[in-house]
């Protein structure tokens, strides 16, 4: 079996629909273990427990997001170099950036559990679901090196072209989250703490895993004496490109962080609803995630070998699967929006809330598969600066759109997924005139 893949050869589908595909069930089964938390933590402990895991979505997915943008930013400068076939370079890269996502991995761990009661309070958590969000936070920032090592391994073999070893080292690690849930929270009695132990755990395992194996086995990560000695540009690459894109996610984390305060100010009903509809997103936001992720490490590799027809191809591909995935999504919730909503809950009123939600936020899918393909497009040709500004963009709009809506009576708490739908629409048209405008062009980095 092979480790890596060579994609500035083939067809650009093909390369697209190999790599996404494994990504894609990957992303499902990371996805899965998330609503596997939320299930039973809902049908198990009840709303207010959920509401208690749902305040602390939007502030670990600020850390976590930081992790992930640094990874991404490694992942893009692997794929250039691997396209150039400048295979010193690649491994040069591994190494520095591990020791970046090392330090930066446990700082924030450290960081984050420690600044826990003060965030959720600022975010105003009804004391009602305080004490429970500060002990399943802590647990869950606590464990954000986790997080970060996956990602950054993931990454890198990704940005070589194996998505399948990642998915592999997920699967046994969804299988482990369910039977630690089960365990932690039902036959221990952990309340929701049990359900944070079980997922960290769960990724921990993932990294772990996933690290040992690459180093075995693929040739990439046959690492010299040479290519583990600190390289100042190499590690200060990692950092220049990192920072836009973790910037990015930041600032969408922030202004979710936001949305989320704007969903407490409307009681535990609201917040339980919001949790529900923020899970069923997460799923239905994979398949776009996975197609970013496959362009950009075929975008990456494609402008490391000058190859732009085919990096233009790529996109306008990508674009017409997200659409027709977003056309899908679109006739299954306006079917079946309650009942699925009512797999997490069973109160009546929780349900018909997050229903409506859902079939709302539908309309407006297509543009978040633009914003999807389009940023994994321009981050892997190397345009991480427009990351930041992509994601100033998020805060703009998710503050401004829901400081009118929330003022708006007949808007009422539709006014947490309306900032969201009226945000994504902001996003796709800058994304769309970035990508018009040609910059993207002339992005690429190296040593």
């Amino acid at each position: 079996m092979t480790y890596t893949t060579d994609m500035t050869k083939g067809s650009e589908l093909g390369h697209i629909l190999r790599f996404a595909l494994p990504m894609l069930a990957g992303n499902l089964l990371q996805q899965l273990y998330n609503i596997v938390d939320s299930i039973i933590v809902g049908r198990y402990l009840g709303y207010q427990a959920l509401a208690a895991v749902g305040a602390t979505g939007s502030i670990t997915f600020l850390f976590y997001n930081l992790c992930i943008g640094l990874s991404t930013a490694v992942g893009i400068l692997v794929a250039q170099r691997f396209g150039e076939k400048n295979y010193a370079d690649v491994k040069r890269y591994i190494a520095n950036s591990a020791y970046v996502t090392g330090i930066f991995g446990i700082a924030l761990s450290v960081l984050s559990a420690l600044a826990t009661p003060l965030l959720l309070t600022m975010l105003n958590t009804p004391q009602s679901v305080f004490d429970a969000a500060v002990g399943y936070m802590r647990i869950s920032c606590a464990g954000t090196i986790a997080v970060a090592a996956y990602n950054w391994i993931g990454s890198i073999m990704r940005a070589l072209g194996d998505a399948k070893t990642p998915l592999l080292f997920l699967i046994v690690a969804s299988i482990l989250n369910v039977v630690l849930d089960l365990l932690f929270v039902v036959v221990f009695d952990m309340n929701v703490n049990g359900a944070a132990w079980a997922t960290i755990t769960a990724q921990a395992v993932s990294a772990v895993g996933c690290i040992v194996f690459a180093f075995l086995k693929n040739p990439m990560f046959r690492l010299t004496g040479e290519s583990w000695i600190f390289h100042k540009k190499a590690a200060f690459l990692c950092v220049r490109m990192g920072i836009p894109i973790a910037l990015q996610n930041a600032l969408v984390s922030v202004s979710m962080i936001y949305l989320q305060k704007t969903a407490n100010s409307f009681g535990d009903t609201v917040m339980a609803a919001y949790t529900a509809t923020m899970r069923v997103e997460q799923l239905i936001q994979q398949p776009f995630s996975s197609l970013s992720a496959a362009v950009a490490s075929f975008t990456g590799q494609n402008v490391g070998a000058g190859e732009r027809e085919r990096i233009r191809i790529c996109y306008r591909q990508s674009m017409k699967l997200a659409a027709c995935f977003a056309i899908i999504m679109l006739v299954v919730f306006l079917l079946f929006s309650r009942n699925i909503i009512g797999i997490f809950v069973t109160e009546p009123e929780v349900f018909d809330i997050g229903g409506t939600a859902l079939k709302f936020s539908a309309f407006f899918y297509i543009f978040l598969g633009t914003i999807h393909v389009t940023r994994g497009f321009l981050n892997g040709a190397g345009d991480v600066n427009f990351a930041l500004i992509n994601g100033i963009a998020e805060v703009v709009g998710r503050i401004g759109f829901a400081s009118i809506l929330v003022h708006i009576s007949s808007v009422g708490y539709m006014a947490v997924w309306g900032t969201t739908c009226l945000t994504w629409l902001l996003t796709a048209v800058m994304s769309i005139i970035r990508y018009k405008n040609g910059k993207w062009k002339y992005k690429s980095l190296s040593l």
